[in-house]
């Protein structure tokens, strides 16, 4: 065997997990990662305006690496990719990484109780435990329009940003305006002689409160470790009330979601003055269906003379620029794909083939099963096998409350398999069914099951499920995490 624990992936969630194998006193694991550089989706995303997008900027670091040194209450990209940086850095991982090391394939060995762990260079290397780490807004999602091969333009990803593009006195087009799109948009709309947007859902947006933290108080947080986690709490008590409560108590308590809707309103109103352009931008679905976000620019760069919002479908993409249905053809040099990730899509999670206990893939297993996994990490066909970021696991607060709850989880049954001498550690299938069917109980009262129509939302898989979120609060999942019965697993010699 050649490591006890391998983790596959070095963005936060694999750092993460690394951080707390090494402070339990885990010696013998390793990270693969399939770049040349650590940080994952904080390191591929360098469009203009990359930024933290939600309030949770002291919620957002674990709680066991505090970082008191982010300049603002939404830092931009490169202040949350330094953080990572710092956190492997002082716990020392960089020797326990392995860089260039993409995964192909894992495959359950019967005999052994191991994983094998193919790369793509041939190599494969044997291990107890296998940590997918991938992440699900790694994989950009390439549209599916027509004639996109043939576009004679720059084209580029807002996930596979290339620095070198120039956008200064170009036409401009954009594709989507999701997350991603409402950071780049005001900055692209600033340097391009013409913008279009072409957006097929719009998305509620709040205000943005986005102060700089001045240099006494981010000393005071790096003095006293008190008061940053009392902003944490605070700020994550403040997301948890209205993004998390808003969308899965959305028929218990309606006035969340709407009191949520009219704050929108109200900031699109006092953005957009022209009525007719207000509409387009107004969402017909209910609020936490997409995910909601914050901006000061976004819906304000609408109404400048150069940018246009289409809201007429695309027939085609053309050397030249973008065909409407209509039959109208915009003129663009460059053309940005702003069309977000594949998340609930089969090969995402993880993002290689892996094989369990009983010689199928998992793929297939969730494509007769459902989308499901205990506690959102494992599966009754996969032993000795977490996923940091599986169905049902994320609540929609702060993806470090996912990452502490998983890490528990993972932690406590490893410890546990190598107290007692077990090889092998398997969910069993009653619990896994359990903990599958209060999920989906829990969602009936969720905005997904009851007012979502035609929000064409990522978090929804192909059967209509929403197993992308977790219906509980943050604060619950990490309870979970560290009381869940370890009768619900087999451990065994």
């Amino acid at each position: 065997m050649d490591h006890e624990i391998i983790i596959v992936g070095a963005g936060f969630s694999g750092i993460g997990m690394g951080m707390r194998l090494a402070a339990a006193g885990i010696e013998d694991f390793l990270i693969l990662e399939s770049d040349t550089e650590i940080g994952g989706t904080w390191r591929d995303n360098t469009y203009p305006g990359v930024a933290v997008d939600t309030p949770l900027v002291y919620s957002y670091p674990w709680s066991w690496a505090p970082a008191p040194k982010f300049s603002r209450a939404f830092p931009p990209g490169h202040e949350i990719r330094a953080y990572a940086e710092r956190c492997v850095t002082e716990c020392g991982l960089e020797p326990r990484i392995r860089f260039g090391a993409r995964v192909t394939a894992a495959r359950f060995e019967q005999d052994r109780d191991t994983w094998l762990v193919e790369l793509a260079d041939g190599e494969t290397l044997r291990t107890r435990f296998l940590i997918p780490a991938t992440g699900v807004l790694a994989r950009p999602k390439p549209p599916e329009i027509p004639g996109l091969e043939d576009y004679a333009g720059t084209l580029v990803h807002s996930a596979d940003w290339d620095p070198d593009v120039e956008l200064a006195d170009k036409d401009v087009a954009v594709i989507g305006t999701g997350a991603s799109a409402l950071q780049l948009i005001p900055k692209v709309a600033r340097r391009a002689r013409s913008l279009t947007v072409y957006q097929r859902t719009p998305i509620w947006v709040f205000p943005k409160l986005d102060p700089r933290f001045p240099r006494p108080l981010r000393t005071l947080f790096d003095r006293v470790p008190a008061a940053q986690r009392a902003v944490r709490t605070g700020a994550l008590l403040a997301v948890e009330a209205v993004f998390t409560v808003a969308a899965l108590q959305y028929t218990r308590l309606p006035f969340v979601a709407h009191t949520a809707e009219r704050i929108c309103k109200m900031h699109l109103r006092a953005q957009v003055p022209d009525p007719e352009l207000r509409r387009k931008l107004t969402p017909d679905y209910g609020f936490g269906c997409k995910r909601p976000s914050m901006s000061n620019s976004y819906l304000r760069a609408f109404t400048k003379n150069h940018v246009e919002l289409v809201t007429d479908p695309i027939g085609k993409i053309t050397a030249d620029g973008v065909l409407g249905r209509d039959g109208r053809e915009r003129r663009a040099e460059v053309l940005i794909l702003a069309t977000g990730f594949l998340t609930t899509e089969r090969g995402n999670i993880p993002s290689f083939p892996v094989y369990g206990s009983e010689g199928g893939e998992l793929a297939d297993f969730w494509a007769e099963h459902r989308y499901q996994a205990y506690e959102g990490a494992s599966l009754p066909v996969a032993p000795n096998l977490w996923l940091m970021f599986g169905p049902y696991a994320f609540t929609g607060a702060s993806y470090f409350g996912l990452i502490e709850a998983v890490t528990n989880h993972i932690l406590r049954c490893i410890e546990y398999a190598r107290g007692n001498g077990s090889t092998r550690v398997t969910v069993r299938a009653e619990a896994n069914d359990r903990y599958f069917a209060t999920m989906r109980r829990r969602l009936r009262h969720s905005v997904f099951h009851n007012n979502c129509a035609g929000a064409n939302s990522y978090y929804f898989d192909a059967r209509g499920d929403a197993p992308f979120l977790r219906p509980t609060t943050t604060y619950e999942s990490i309870w979970r995490s560290k009381h869940f019965s370890l009768a619900d697993y087999e451990f065994s010699p």
